[in-house]
């Protein structure tokens, strides 16, 4: 029998990809099964979004091999969106790369600047796929904790007392997930000066900025990040577009072109509509963003209320797609969900998928129906 890479040796199958997997059974078996576990949203783009993607099928170029780099057109509205909403100001020509999703961004800003043995900071909680990325490429995660004491911040002085002189980067993701803890500027600029005296690259994931926050913030606004400092971002939340693939790294044109490197020999260019869609979604204005928050604004009222009919606590001065919930005092979290799971056909993410310091807490997600949200309620209360 094939003997598998030694690499697989230390990673499990994503969580999810399992988990959903076992619901979809639970579903076919005619089990009515309500997910509250996935931050995939279910509302649609804009329909400014989705004729621009079906009308630019038309166009001479639509089914050619497209730039490694992307449009310049997309370059330009990723530079231009990040003007407005974050005061930033980026080159469209070298200091901004499209990726299909921030997912696959992470793997690649890895094996651009890590090699085998080096050691990466990583938040517990935090998302999961920055450790299996890690190990995937024989590099050594090292934990930093968040939480609820801090407001799931890390504590760089604690950071400073580790040996560091290993690590080459440092995953952060403001606003939090799962937490959907949010930071000052203050914060952002204690960490370039962090990642400068240490020599280390800080990545910050910033796909939640505009989902129920009222501050949209970008490390690279603060003075000097560039030198030390990514960003990733993505259009699957903010425009419901989490199918479409379509996500961004920027920072300094010296970074931005070692991921090139990787990038250009892992796939052919992102398909020329997605591109002209999601032009078309970084245009979008102050209405797109208001209505898609009121909308969430509801489904989180009612997330509450199921919160509360379990018992649970949280912070309701989080942002995101999701509440972060602490469990009662000695209930495990994946007893919890299977429990819940089992008896009122209601699936909920565990706190343990993203870190041991996720033990205690369950992650609720508001990309359900309002109906389904009301359902899942009534089936708890009952």
């Amino acid at each position: 029998m094939m003997e598998v890479a030694d690499r697989l040796k230390h990673v499990e199958e994503y969580y999810f990809s399992k988990k959903l997997r076992e619901v979809n059974v639970l579903k076919a078996a005619g089990k009515p099964v309500i997910n509250l576990g996935i931050g995939s949203p279910d509302l649609p783009p804009s329909e400014s979004v989705i004729k621009a993607m079906t009308e630019s099928l038309q166009d001479e170029n639509a089914h050619k091999y497209q730039s490694y780099q992307g449009l310049l057109e997309l370059r330009e509205a990723i530079t231009a969106f990040y003007k407005e909403n974050f005061l930033v100001t980026l080159n469209p020509a070298s200091e901004v790369l499209p990726l299909m999703g921030s997912k696959e961004g992470i793997m690649h800003i890895s094996m651009a600047f890590l090699n085998a043995g080096d050691e990466v900071l990583i938040p517990n909680p935090g998302y999961p796929t920055y450790v299996s990325v890690t190990k995937l490429l024989g590099a050594n995660p090292i934990y930093y904790n968040l939480d609820e004491s801090r407001k799931w911040l890390p504590d760089l002085n604690e950071i400073k007392k580790l040996d560091l002189s290993k690590v080459k980067i440092m995953w952060m993701n403001y606003p939090h997930m799962p937490t959907g803890a949010k930071v000052s500027e203050k914060f952002f600029e204690e960490v370039v000066d962090f990642a400068t005296e240490h020599d280390i690259l800080i990545v910050n994931d910033n796909p939640y900025s505009f989902i129920l926050n009222d501050a949209p913030k970008s490390i690279l606004s603060v003075r000097n990040a560039k030198d030390v400092c990514l960003e990733l971002n993505s259009l699957s939340k903010t425009f419901n577009m989490s199918g479409w693939r379509v996500g961004m790294v920027l920072g300094r044109a010296s970074h931005i072109n070692t991921i090139l490197k990787v990038k250009s020999n892992m796939d052919s260019g992102m398909f020329y509509g997605i591109q002209k869609g999601a032009i078309e979604a970084l245009k979008s204005s102050k209405k797109w963003y208001n209505s898609l928050n009121n909308e969430y604004k509801q489904r989180r009222e009612v997330l509450w209320k199921i919160a509360d009919a379990l018992n649970c606590t949280y912070d309701k001065n989080s942002s995101g797609l999701f509440v972060w919930a602490k469990l009662p005092n000695q209930i495990k979290s994946e007893d919890f969900i299977e429990k819940l799971l089992k008896e009122k056909n209601i699936f909920v993410a565990p706190g343990t998928v993203f870190g041991p310091l996720g033990e205690g807490y369950v992650r609720f997600s508001i990309c359900a129906s309002t109906e389904d949200l009301m359902g899942a309620l009534e089936r708890i209360k009952s």
